[in-house]
């Protein structure tokens, strides 16, 4: 007797999702282009042709080389979800210049439209999205507002630069300038409700374990790696946590970024898991490293698998981490979604593809028994919703949500 897929069900299940650029008075799209110039897409479509200067051409040029870039990469996983997208949320199917003015059209439509915006969230259940500005944090016409994990890595590495340039009879001045900044930032954070912080980190040598002099300190990631400490010394104190995004670099090009595969990046910062009792969300954008937050997340209680960033939201990435993820560790100690939307219409895109992943997924650990129906769909609920829901202190368990949505 065949097995039902678990894809219905899925479907059905809460999403919290841990990463994205929304702005709450600008959440839906204003019209098809910024659907269509989502930055991934754009990348996948220039390798057919799509000119970089698309948003530049007249209309009819810019509709026919998109719609000609968007046939000739169908396979691409970006295309599918912009095909979900378009079908799902308008009723639409790209195939002609005709068929992207009526897109657009609907899209200008609908931006205006009340409950829009929930409506997106609400056909996948996503209950709750993280951003990390502030001023982004009020969601207009939403039931819940963002949550807020403030972005540090716009002052990090300018403190940690700031200090090794410094002259050395100043350095211990710079450093306790430093770290009464970072006091004074987390205790703002604090009292704005914010459970936690997140930063991405830039290439560095350094490790967490050494113990680096700050009048020897000759390199910016040395001191960079003082800064961590006092920074999770801080959030220690104050309950919070430290959701880290690691594997992009940018040293080879004034604007391109690449995922770098360092076999290190994850063990330089043992020594910051080892000493501070706080929980640490990694969060990576290079394949190989997917196993190396898996043994991190095994290796100590306190360390979290987060979502799939940058590079590798790919299905082959997707399916790789969920095995190790399955394989090792408990649900509860990792999460799955990261959209990295601009737009609440590319969250329904992005969620619809990892949900259909993940149901796939799991049939087949009950096809091949190392799982019931039960537990798939008890994984599936904590690596959607219930793992970061309970790092990130929301009052509602996985399951009192799971049984509101059915």
């Amino acid at each position: 007797m065949s097995i039902s897929s678990l894809l219905e069900e899925i479907m059905r299940l809460p999403v919290i999702d841990t990463h994205t650029h929304l702005i709450g008075d600008k959440l839906c799209a204003a019209d098809f282009w910024e659907i269509a110039d989502y930055f991934w897409l754009n990348q996948e479509l220039q390798t057919a042709g799509y000119p970089k200067d698309a948003a530049q051409l007249p209309v009819p040029e810019r509709v026919e080389a998109f719609v000609r870039a968007y046939k000739a990469t169908r396979n691409t996983m970006m295309n599918r979800a912009f095909t979900a997208i378009m079908r799902d949320l308008y009723g639409i199917t790209i195939h002609d210049a005709a068929s992207v003015l009526q897109a657009d059209e609907a899209v200008r439509a609908q931006r205006s439209a009340t409950g829009w915006a929930q409506s997106v969230a609400d056909r996948l259940h996503a209950k709750r999205f993280v951003v990390n500005r502030p001023e982004h944090a009020i969601f207009d016409g939403m039931r819940e507002d963002a949550l807020l994990l403030p972005r540090i890595d716009g002052w990090l590495p300018e403190l940690a630069a700031g200090i090794v340039s410094s002259a050395a009879h100043e350095r211990q001045d710079r450093f306790a300038q430093a770290k009464a900044f970072i006091s004074e930032q987390l205790k703002s954070y604090h009292e704005m409700g914010c459970p936690g912080i997140m930063t991405t980190l830039p290439h560095y040598e350094a490790a967490a374990h050494e113990d680096y002099k700050l009048e020897t300190a000759g390199r910016t990631d040395e001191v960079m790696m003082l800064l961590l400490h006092e920074i999770c010394s801080g959030l220690q104190e104050r309950g919070m946590f430290l959701q880290l995004f690691l594997g992009v670099e940018r040293r080879w090009g004034s604007s391109s970024a690449a995922p770098v595969n360092d076999p290190l990046r994850i063990v330089k910062l043992y020594g910051l898991f080892e000493r501070y009792n706080i929980p640490f969300e990694l969060v990576v954008a290079s394949e190989l490293n997917n196993l190396d937050v898996v043994q991190a997340a095994w290796n100590f209680a306190n360390v979290h698998v987060g979502g799939m960033w940058w590079y590798n939201f790919r299905a082959s990435t997707y399916t790789q981490s969920m095995q190790y993820r399955l394989e090792a560790l408990s649900p509860l100690k990792s999460s799955l979604i990261v959209s990295d939307a601009r737009c609440i219409e590319w969250t329904y895109g992005k969620l619809l593809i990892v949900k259909q992943l993940l149901a796939r997924f799991l049939d087949e650990q009950i096809k091949d028994e190392w799982l019931s129906r039960e537990d798939a769909l008890a994984l599936a609920a904590e690596w959607l919703h219930g793992s970061a829901a309970k790092r990130y202190g929301l009052a509602e368990s996985t399951v009192s949500s799971c049984n509101r949505d059915h």
